[in-house]
């Protein structure tokens, strides 16, 4: 911004009461119309994060009316010519937390997940429990719960402990019907289900469960440009494991450099790649692993890391969440990688850091609303190959779409407390999939997988590197250097092998 257009600005900010940092100031164009701004944007606010977020709302509209394809993502960054729009990653605000947090945390999942449950005819008559008392025995009600125990009794009954804000009650789901009991037996500790049934003796005998899970009217949306986007995760720069010869030829495909015929036309209409973390190996991720990195400063993994992405094609958005083997917290959701940790990525124009999870959107145009991505590490997944039968028995670490239509159907990416480490956040559940998405990609298993759920694409990357000790403790079965690619305007999904 020119020196006299930024007296101009603060001289008519100040007319209008409106204090103003170098911070703000950074992300106002020359043209910025402060009268438009103050009418029809200002919430008239004196707390410095609000009004930035008030000029990103002007902006972005006239952004959206002059290029539809420029965004202004969450970042305070200059607006970029991309069909990338950051819609929701955390930002960690450090603050010491307390036992009424975690309360809190729960008091709003549970209020988050009951309003999906609520959208079901069936359950829009739904009472608390503290209202029991008012119905008669064998009166049909129901209710929205989370479950608290879970047990099976010696006659194979399911024993179910659950509560509301407003009381508790014992749920028992009779062997005697099938289909509830198959649905029962995939419920976990936590999760926020509804429930129709009888009440005899302050007992709760279910008939039918529900899931909030996604509604089968989900529209299977495509773009209308053919644009593809790449997915890949686990790459664990830094690793002895660290199949670099193999990444190497992945950029070189990103970047036009092929033999393959198949792919000359292709390559230019590639315009996204989505990083699902472990981007390092880490160090001190799990014992002995020093043993087993080709680099052991965090900060040069780092380096390196960047230097590989840095040849990818300019022409090619980035976008780059965290897993558990990189330098953020473990607790979810994670923030976003820090300029401490990773400058270089900061000063690339074609990357976008996010947290973990996130929800980004794609490929919108003037006249179509774009493709909603969630992305999601996994660290979760670990739990539920363990603990449900249906995905353990199936394939388990070899499953990754089960896992995937399992938390969708939960509307949750971790909804057993014990299955991810977490910050109770007081105003939200950020783990809640509150926004549905049009695709799900994850990796931490290091397996490929691609699949579709009720209108939605699931995509999990598989890895860059080769399998450790560790793995094979762990019973992984990588599957390295595959890469799901999905067609934006058909969604169709092939494999790419490196």
């Amino acid at each position: 911004m020119m020196q006299d257009q930024k007296k101009i600005i603060i001289k008519a900010l100040l007319e209008k009461d409106i204090l103003v940092t170098e911070q703000i100031l950074e992300i106002l164009p020359d043209d910025f119309n402060i009268e438009e701004f103050y009418t029809d944007y200002y919430t008239k606010t004196e707390d410095e994060q609000q009004l930035i977020k008030d000029i990103k709302n002007y902006l972005n509209k006239n952004i959206e009316q002059k290029n539809n394809t420029i965004q202004i993502t969450d970042e305070i960054q200059n607006p970029i010519e991309r069909k990338v729009k950051i819609i929701t990653s955390y930002k960690d605000e450090p603050k010491k937390r307390s036992i009424n947090d975690f309360i809190s945390y729960y008091n709003k999942r549970y209020q988050q997940i009951k309003k999906m449950l609520l959208n079901r005819m069936e359950l829009s008559g739904a009472i608390s429990i503290n209202k029991i008392s008012t119905r008669n025995d064998n009166e049909p009600i129901a209710l929205v719960v989370i479950i608290s125990e879970k047990t099976i009794t010696k006659n194979n009954n399911l024993v179910i402990k659950a509560e509301d804000p407003t009381g508790e009650i014992t749920i028992i789901i009779n062997k005697n019907r099938p289909e509830t009991m198959e649905l029962a037996k995939t419920l976990v500790l936590d999760e926020i289900i509804g429930v129709i049934g009888t009440v005899k003796n302050k007992t709760l005998y279910a008939n039918t469960l529900f899931l909030p899970d996604i509604p089968l009217s989900k529209e299977l949306k495509k773009a209308p440009i053919e644009e593809y986007a790449l997915f890949i995760s686990d790459i664990h720069v830094g690793s002895n494991f660290f199949l670099g010869e193999q990444f190497n030829k992945f950029i070189n495909f990103l970047n036009g450099n092929i033999v393959n015929n198949q792919y000359k036309e292709l390559v230019p209409k590639i315009k996204y790649v989505f990083m699902m973390g472990d981007l390092v190996d880490g160090v001190g991720i799990y014992p002995g692993q020093e043993k087993e990195l080709k680099i052991t400063d965090i900060y040069e993994q780092y380096t390196e890391f960047s230097r590989l992405i840095s040849k990818i094609s300019k022409n090619i958005s980035l976008i780059i969440c965290p897993g558990n083997h990189d330098a953020v917290r473990l607790c979810e959701p994670q923030p976003p990688l820090t300029k401490v940790i990773a400058k270089a990525l900061y000063e690339f124009e074609n990357v976008f850091l996010v947290s973990n999870p996130a929800m980004v959107n794609i490929a919108a145009t003037a006249t179509f609303p774009g493709l909603d991505v969630l992305l999601y590490h996994g660290y979760s997944f670990d739990y539920y190959i363990s603990n449900i039968d249906e995905i353990r028995n199936n394939g388990g670490y070899d499953r990754a779409d089960l896992i995937m239509k399992f938390l969708l159907q939960k509307r949750h990416l971790a909804p057993t407390h014990a299955s991810t480490l977490f910050i109770p956040e007081i105003e939200h559940d950020p783990l809640v999939i509150s926004k549905i998405p049009d695709i799900f990609c994850t990796g931490h298993i290091h397996k490929v997988s691609a699949s579709n759920y009720r209108n939605i694409t699931l995509v999990s990357g598989s890895c860059w590197q080769d399998t450790t000790k560790f793995q094979e403790k762990m019973g992984h079965h990588p599957e390295p250097c595959r890469v799901p690619m999905i067609n934006l305007q058909t969604r169709e999904v092939r494999i790419l092998k490196f």
